[in-house]
């Protein structure tokens, strides 16, 4: 009997023990797609931004929302499936980290920007996460673990009786620690899979989009010497927990980045006085000739296209994001503005123009608008190719009161950026904040064209509820209003809202039709959104009582 359940225990785990390597024979394949749809992932992706939204985590600025969008679209557009969809999104947090989800949804903190030194290292996280959502690296690790589950709780199973017939107490114990010990194992050996393949494949996509391959490893190359520094007891960056940098990772991405072609030197010193203060020389690749940056892939949107021109053309444009992202995720703008003071006051030769920009858009926020004008006047001359500098000065105007000034730059920055999201948006916001009708409709007639593809900015929408409210719309405003409850993560209060505009006698056909259509596709987010919520109150009612209560389901 002992031999038998011995065998049963050993024949469980010896697939396992075939399988520790996992780069011994290639992936012809996998069923990773038969668990959830495209649709599905997109679905559970989208509600996943929405709630962090809710909780607000996410950061929504359009000027940065550009920049991540274009920049992740410009690699996007180059990797292994060009035509796989992406959602690019900013996080609140100044902790340094990226992550990928399922749907292609893909979001990265203001930390990491700020503690990048170039554009370049931000594309290689940014490509890495690429080549997770590519490969299907979350699904596929829950297949694994699926298919993992049984054999090994079959082989636990065999040493528990085995160790029971012997009247082995503590045999049973080593039984359960060692099952529970390969199962967490197996799942390390194939996250440390998934990121060689992330890294491998993020790479070729840095370097076709036509970045400087050796970034990977220079970024890689910082977070472990970080590591280094977090001496006594000091807490590790979240980016190394979730993505564990070693020497070896760090010598195989340079392998590869010269393998390429790449010419440069990693972590080169520059003094060049440009927004960007770009830390690296110029470099050539074989593959950044093959695809120069000037040439964005012609299948995407007007306004991604010229994003995407607007970072390859001046790669200035990282400096003020990165300034842009500091004053945005500081406590308030009086901080932000004081700490600018302080830098600038201990040395103003070594004060860049990307930390004026910063400091002039804190004073502005903070109400200093006199000061911030003169700030942004001397950096529009010496830049006149960064829009993001005049946009600013035209908000700056706004804000002062200067109305017909703040109007002409408007529609100056619109003659030369008819496409622009940003510029669009931050005109129809002060339009819409004049109060008159003429001002507001007009603001409807510039966001309208916007409307299919900006629909799911919670910003955009919020500005054209304004605009529609002054301008007498009350059934757009509504909805208008509705898509900025849902955007944020209130399924329910967006329901409500349209249920009772729905109930509304003035309603046309149309209108009437398209709220319907709208209600039907919140649904089944509003009613996912309850069953969670039912079931946060019975993990609660389990902690305070010690007892379980009934699943609630819905259906």
């Amino acid at each position: 009997m002992k031999r038998w359940l011995l065998c049963v225990a050993l024949s469980a785990a010896l697939p396992l023990a075939v399988a520790q390597d996992t780069g011994t024979l290639p992936d012809m394949g996998s069923s990773a797609g038969e668990l959830l749809t495209p649709a599905q992932e997109r679905a559970y992706g989208g509600m996943m931004v929405r709630q962090l939204r809710g909780y607000g985590m996410v950061l929504d600025d359009p000027l940065l929302e550009g920049y991540i969008e274009a920049l992740g679209y410009r690699l996007a557009s180059r990797s292994d499936q060009p035509r796989q969809a992406f959602t690019f999104f900013l996080m609140r947090s100044r902790q340094v980290n990226a992550f990928a989800t399922i749907g292609g949804y893909i979001g990265t903190n203001a930390g990491l920007i700020l503690t990048a030194e170039r554009e370049d290292e931000v594309a290689a996280v940014l490509a890495h996460e690429i080549a997770h959502v590519t490969q299907r690296h979350v699904l596929r690790a829950v297949e694994q673990a699926q298919r993992d589950q049984l054999p090994i709780m079959l082989g636990m199973l065999g040493a528990i009786l085995a160790a029971s017939q012997s009247g082995s107490g503590d045999g049973i114990q080593a039984a359960i620690a060692g099952g529970m010990s390969l199962m967490a194992q197996r799942q390390i050996n194939y996250t440390r899979s998934n990121e060689h393949e992330a890294d491998r494949l993020g790479i070729q996509t840095l370097a076709r989009a036509g970045y400087e391959p050796v970034a990977m490893a220079d970024f890689f190359a910082r977070m472990e010497r970080q590591m280094r520094g977090n001496t006594g007891g000091a807490q590790l960056p979240e980016y190394l927990r979730s993505h564990p940098v070693t020497t070896t990772r760090i010598s195989e991405a340079k392998a590869r980045a010269e393998q390429i072609g790449s010419t440069c030197s990693p972590l080169q010193d520059s003094s060049e006085d440009t927004p960007g203060n770009r830390s690296v020389a110029p470099c050539s690749s074989s593959f950044a000739l093959a695809a120069p940056r000037r040439q964005p892939n012609p299948l995407l949107p007007d306004y991604v296209t010229e994003a995407i021109s607007d970072t390859t053309l001046a790669p200035e444009l990282f400096g003020l994001a990165r300034e842009r992202l500091r004053v945005l995720t500081a406590a308030s703008a009086a901080e932000a503005a004081a700490e600018y003071q302080r830098l600038r006051n201990a040395d103003e030769s070594t004060f860049t123009p990307a930390q004026r920009y910063g400091h002039a858009l804190a004073l502005s926020l903070a109400g200093q608008s006199r000061q911030a004008g003169s700030e942004f006047g001397q950096l529009a001359q010496a830049y006149p190719q960064l829009y993001w500098i005049e946009l600013a000065q035209a908000e700056n105007e706004h804000r002062s009161g200067l109305r017909a000034a703040s109007q002409a730059r408007y529609e100056k920055l619109l003659r030369e950026r008819p496409h622009n999201t940003a510029i669009t948006l931050s005109y129809a916001a002060a339009l819409a904040e004049y109060g008159n009708v003429e001002a507001a409709r007009t603001a409807q007639e510039l966001l309208r064209p916007l409307l299919a593809a900006h629909g799911h900015d919670p910003a955009f929408q919020r500005t054209f509820a304004r605009a529609s409210e002054v301008a007498g719309d009350t059934v757009r405003a509504a909805e208008a209003h509705a898509e900025v409850a849902w955007l944020n993560g209130r399924a329910d209060d967006a329901l409500g809202q349209l249920q009772r505009l729905k109930n509304t006698p003035e309603l046309d056909f149309y209108q009437r039709a398209r709220i319907d259509a709208r209600i039907a596709s919140i649904m089944p987010d509003a009613l996912e959104q309850q069953r969670q919520n039912q079931r946060g109150a019975s993990n609660r009612l389990d902690a305070e009582t010690g007892l379980q209560a009934p699943a609630l389901r819905l259906r």
